[in-house]
């Protein structure tokens, strides 16, 4: 080999300059002997011209072991000056070595990285070993005892080692022997080496000891845990093996044999809870006792078929981009804000916490507005699986629970069949049309519901066919319906209820346009340049074709114009069509609706109330005539329980007010009251009916007028009291469409306004009151009624001096006809 020559520059004093070795994973201690190898070229270089000198070298250790040429920053400080004892050279350039530690030193700085690594070291004086004291004595005694367990756990150290140090009395050597036969990691090591104080040093000795001998502990447990866990299996495997010999002999065939195998490998690698396991290694040893084409044999079968389909280790990586999820809500739904808002909340705890936030959201709206279709975008924004549940009409708790193994063709309820669907422990499952559900002698799967949808009870969620717990704690429930009435409080307390609600016209138009119809167009194969449809022909469709909440029979009349346009686009009639207002009978037939025009003139007993249905708003007549007779009050028009109570508590009413408004106090002795709402074969309730109804019956018996461009929703009470209503948003949108001006709603109701579109808002006038005697002189027009006696005028004056009075000075009555 060459002859390495190198030139030492001088040191400074204290310091001297010696070839520096890097080692990867070892640290050497004074008065240590160290074997290794040596492969990379600056470490057998360094070696070399070590050897042509002295013979002593430093070693230092690398704080990455992947670095194969560490700069300065790559090392720690201290290391070891340690003398070469021995060098043996094997094939390949690589080097053994054995080396003798001499004295800690400090690394000052790298004078040469080129051909190997020269330093210059400043040796570290350490200080003298301490007298022997009773508690270095005691800390002695502690270390070699630990060092002595520690070998005896491992047995990868002699016990000459040990018994070396069983008369040493200077712990900082004992405590550097100790560490250099440790097995752990390097850092730990550097740190004891970095230790100068040498009853400190032999103390973290200590420590680190007691916890290398408590993971020796744990990794022994575990041993023995998978030993005898082994040694079961290989017993079990023995006494199957015999099992198999014996029903050969009896003629039992071996893929039988094989299926229970199967089924146990499955069991055990699902690993699942202790008691599941238990029930399921119990169901398949019945199995194996029982005859193979028995009916039992089959129903077992079945059984574990289905509890290993379960995905009980298996789920979906939820997305939790909120930016993300957003764009994506907004692409697939127009409006619907508080549902999107809540989505986002949920996904921003969930990303926060990581863990479900375990709310249930119920969805409130009527038909069409997109109940169902936001759930399965909310599925698509989390990554999850979606399966549907549809609760329309269920009356069976077995249909929510599961029946029983008992029965003959039992199977698992719809929360488990839900899930077999969508093979993941976290989908997202709609329960739809829950407020439908309903319950006869099989129970009640409204109460089946309640530990589904309960966060705090659903990690042990049992269903009668599978008697196992399962966690239905990852699941995102979200449910559906057209009203909150009818669900049991108990299963309603649950839920965080989100109402959805109708959609204006203008809404409307702006689904048609960027939803609808482009969803139609490809659905019946058509391009943007052959079905044209402009916004006067979509708003058409709305006003003539429609009368709905959502948008459900909307997208079916933009369906049959595309059907339409596709045959004559095939045919050849024509190559393009563009659907304009005033051409729609073309395509659509006769107008279906007609738009509500205003009556041509104030007529007395005719009221035009508001009504919410299933299916928004509708405006409702009340029509009141005034005959003689002998004080019978009639209804007609299939009324609920409900309405006809309001009619009876108005009536009530006026009577104890008779004087006041002008009329007879015998009016209910000497006249016949009918109270009808048209459209009779319509079933007609709801306590929202009573102000329009005791406004009508004053109107028809004080003969004034009631204003046509007025329409009116509240109840009253028997004081007069106007209370507050629900579906205002879906009432105000049916006034706006029937032609309405002025709506009288209860003060009560003042907040919901914020809740109303602002178009609607902006067209109509609001009316708030709190008693009836405040919008007498609003709706009636008492100066076109029949002359009164001299009393009753000045009493109605004195009840008009009580009328509210505007910021500006002005009264309502006189604001409104303006």
């Amino acid at each position: 080999m060459n002859e390495m020559k190198f030139d030492s520059p001088p040191a400074a004093p204290g310091v001297v300059n010696l070839p520096m070795l890097t080692l990867r994973g070892l640290c050497v201690f004074p008065e240590m002997l160290l074997n290794f190898d040596v492969e990379r070229a600056l470490s057998v270089a360094a070696l070399n011209v070590a050897a042509e000198g002295d013979r002593t070298i430093f070693l230092l250790t690398q704080k990455d072991m992947s670095k194969e040429i560490p700069t300065q920053g790559d090392l720690y400080t201290v290391g070891t000056i340690c003398y070469i004892k021995q060098l043996l050279r094997i094939p390949g350039g690589g080097i053994k070595v054995l080396v003798e530690g001499q004295k800690r030193a400090r690394l000052k700085n790298i004078l040469n990285d080129k051909s190997f690594f020269l330093a210059e070291v400043e040796p570290i004086e350490e200080p003298a070993p301490p007298k022997v004291t009773t508690k270095t004595e005691a800390l002695i005694r502690k270390a070699v005892g630990l060092f002595d367990q520690y070998s005896s756990m491992t047995g990868h150290i002699s016990k000459e080692a040990v018994v070396s140090i069983f008369t040493l009395t200077n712990p900082g050597f004992i405590a550097d022997f100790i560490a250099q036969h440790l097995y752990i990691k390097p850092d730990k090591k550097q740190s004891i080496l970095e230790t100068l104080p040498p009853v400190r040093r032999l103390q973290r000795v200590c420590d680190i000891l007691v916890r290398e001998i408590e993971i020796l502990d744990i990794e022994r447990s575990i041993e023995e845990q998978l030993r005898s866990r082994l040694e079961r299996q290989q017993r079990d495997h023995v006494l199957r093996e015999q099992l198999r010999v014996i029903q050969s002999e009896l003629g039992e065939t071996a893929d039988a044999l094989s299926e229970f195998d199967e089924y146990r490998e499955r069991i055990f690698s699902l690993k699942l809870p202790e008691e599941t396991e238990k029930k399921l290694l119990k169901e398949l040893d019945r199995l194996e006792k029982q005859h193979s084409s028995s009916s039992e044999a089959a129903v077992i079968r079945t059984y574990l078929d289905t509890c290993l389909e379960l995905p009980w280790q298996t789920q979906s990586k939820e997305r939790l981009d909120v930016r993300l999820a957003q764009k994506m809500l907004n692409e697939d739904h127009f409006g619907l804000e508080k549902v999107k808002e809540r989505i986002i909340e949920y996904l921003s705890v969930r990303k926060i916490t990581g863990k479900n936030a375990g709310t249930i959201l119920c969805l409130v709206g009527p038909p069409g507005v997109g109940k169902t279709s936001i759930a399965i975008s909310v599925a698509r924004a989390l990554n999850r699986k979606l399966s549907r549940i549809a609760l329309g009409g269920v009356h069976d708790e077995a249909e929510i629970r599961g029946h029983r193994k008992t029965y003959v063709g039992a199977m698992p309820g719809r929360i488990v069949a839900a899930l077999l669907q969508a093979g993941t422990r976290n989908p997202l499952i709609l329960l739809d049309e829950i407020d439908k559900l309903g319950s006869d002698y099989r129970g009640d799967p409204s109460s089946a519901l309640l530990e589904a949808l309960d966060p705090e009870q659903n990690s042990h969620f049992r269903d009668h066919y599978l008697e196992i717990p399962f966690d239905l704690s990852d699941v995102m429930f979200i449910t559906t319906a057209n009203t909150t009435q009818t669900i049991p409080r108990p299963l309603l307390d649950r839920m965080e209820v989100i109402e959805i609600g109708s959609y204006t016209d203008m809404e409307k138009l702006h689904i048609a346009k960027n939803h609808l119809i482009p969803k139609q167009r490809k659905k019946h194969g058509l391009t943007g340049r052959q079905l044209r449809v402009t916004d006067e022909a979509i708003l058409e469709i709305i006003a003539g074709y429609t009368r709905e909440s959502g948008v459900r029979r909307l997208e079916q009349e933009i369906a049959a114009i595309c059907r339409k346009t596709a045959t004559k686009i095939v045919s050849g009639e024509m190559k393009s069509v563009s659907v304009k207002a005033g051409s729609l009978e073309e395509y659509l037939g006769a107008r279906k609706y007609r738009p509500e025009r205003l009556a041509g003139k104030d007529e007395v007993g005719l009221v035009r109330g508001l009504a919410w249905t299933s299916v928004g708003g509708e405006t409702l007549d009340v029509e009141v005539s005034v005959l003689e007779g002998t004080g019978k009050l009639e209804l007609t028009g299939n009324l609920g329980s409900v309405m006809k109570e309001s009619a009876q508590a108005a009536v009530s009413y006026i009577r104890s007010r008779a004087a006041r408004l002008g009329i007879s106090s015998s009016f209910n002795k000497e006249c016949d009251i009918h109270i009808h709402f048209p459209e009779g074969a319509i079933p007609k309730d709801g306590p929202s009916a009573g102000l329009a109804i005791a406004i009508a019956v004053i109107s028809a018996l004080t003969g004034a007028p009631v204003r046509r461009d007025l329409a009116m929703t509240g109840e009253i009470s028997l004081r007069g009291r106007v209370m507050k209503i629900g579906g205002l948003r879906e009432k105000t949108m049916a006034a706006l469409r029937a032609g309405v001006k002025t709506v009288i709603i209860p003060s009560e109701n003042l907040p919901d306004l914020e809740e109303i579109d602002q178009t609607v808002r902006n067209a109509l006038c609001f009316v708030p009151c709190e008693h009836i005697d405040e919008i007498l002189n609003v709706a009636l027009d008492f100066s076109a009624a029949p002359p009164k006696p001299k009393a009753k005028a000045q009493e109605n004056k004195q009840e008009e001096s009580h009328m509210p009075i505007l910021p500006d000075g002005t009264d309502v009555t006189s604001s409104i006809r303006q």
